[in-house]
């Protein structure tokens, strides 16, 4: 704007000038009469020093006024911007030991499945090193910063392992995994993008209770999908339910579904149910398993213990429960049977005397 004026005085003023050589005889030079050429510094100069005194001359109160009505900025917060590129390299290792049966097999190939960040490793056979070590060496080869370990004992316990093996080493959480149902045993509708991210879902519980905190850290490491995968698609549809319940976390997986109307009907009648015209909903996907936890611990398979938990009672103590309860069905049959023979030989027939008559 200050530009545009300048420029106009500037052509004012060399109308007027031309206006005056115009008057002036053609011999009798400009200088002599008392007139000078436009300098066009002077000009600038003039007009710099009009616009600071209209500045000085401004109302304090208008500029207040201005500042009032401006938007307050918060310097501290910065936009977040993305920039699309895969900064988070979560890599999560998922091996099983040796002697798992067929229905644990497919139950860690569904987790791969629904992990494009895993990285796949043979049956591990640890031998004299351990469980522990084994598995922290194979993590620092494959670049893996967390770790899922299924356990089977006696080819029917299943234990999973679920920790950070990085450089902090641990935390670490052990598992018992019961209720087991595969995607393919259950024969679910519900179907997903294969490599599409989840939402993760919890309850309030690991909000509330301390060591569900930290095991809530521990499923967003494993089973969150990084942004920017190269495995990974870009679409959210489906979701990874967390349930506190029992004392035991009940895992679940659902697609979601956007269902569309088809007629002006189903639109009113799906909009006065849930006030949207198009219907959101979830269908089971599998798989379906539910985790006791047993201990956490303070570094990558042992160290300190942080949390026990006190209601856990052992597959084995349960079998053990069980069979003193079928060998004390057996006692109690013996017992009944030696009295039945004490009774018999009590009773005493007294003889008849007729009995010899008539033989």
């Amino acid at each position: 704007f200050f530009s545009l004026k300048v420029q106009d005085k500037l052509t004012m003023a060399k109308k007027q000038s031309h206006k005056r050589h115009k008057g002036s005889s053609n011999d009798q030079d400009p200088q002599e009469n008392g007139d000078s050429p436009i300098d066009h510094e002077e000009v600038l100069s003039e007009e710099s020093g009009d616009e600071n005194n209209n500045h000085q001359q401004a109302d304090p109160t208008s500029a207040a006024d201005q500042d009032d009505t401006k938007e307050p900025i918060h310097e501290d917060i910065e936009a977040m911007v993305s920039d699309g590129r895969y900064r988070n390299k979560q890599r999560c290792l998922v091996l099983c030991s040796r002697g798992v049966t067929a229905r644990y097999r497919h139950l860690l190939e569904d987790l791969r499945t629904l992990m494009p960040h895993h990285k796949k490793e043979s049956k591990l056979d640890p031998g004299d090193e351990g469980i522990g070590r084994s598995i922290n060496d194979i993590c620092e080869m494959r670049g893996c910063n967390t770790v899922l370990f299924l356990e089977c004992r006696k080819r029917q316990d299943a234990y999973l392992w679920m920790g950070r093996t990085s450089s902090s080493s641990g935390p670490s959480v052990r598992f018992h995994v019961s209720n087991i149902h595969t995607m393919d045993e259950l024969r679910l509708t519900g179907n997903c993008m294969k490599g599409s991210r989840p939402l993760l879902t919890f309850d309030k519980c690991f909000e509330e209770i301390d060591h569900l905190r930290l095991v809530k850290e521990l499923f967003v490491d494993v089973f969150g999908t990084p942004r920017g995968h190269p495995k990974s698609k870009p679409f959210v549809d489906r979701v990874m339910g967390f349930y506190y319940a029992d004392k035991k976390i009940w895992v679940r997986n659902y697609q979601i579904v956007e269902r569309q109307a088809t007629n002006a009907k189903e639109a009113h009648i799906a909009k006065k149910v849930s006030g949207q015209a198009q219907a959101t909903s979830l269908v089971e996907i599998g798989p379906r398993f539910v985790l006791n936890p047993i201990r956490i611990f303070r570094g990558s398979f042992g160290g300190q213990t942080l949390f026990q938990n006190p209601d856990f009672v052992s597959p084995n103590e349960i079998r053990a429960e069980e069979k003193r309860l079928k060998g004390r069905s057996y006692e109690e049959r013996k017992e009944h049977q030696k009295k039945r023979k004490a009774r018999e030989s009590e009773i005493v027939v007294p003889e008849d005397p007729l009995a010899s008559v008539f033989r």
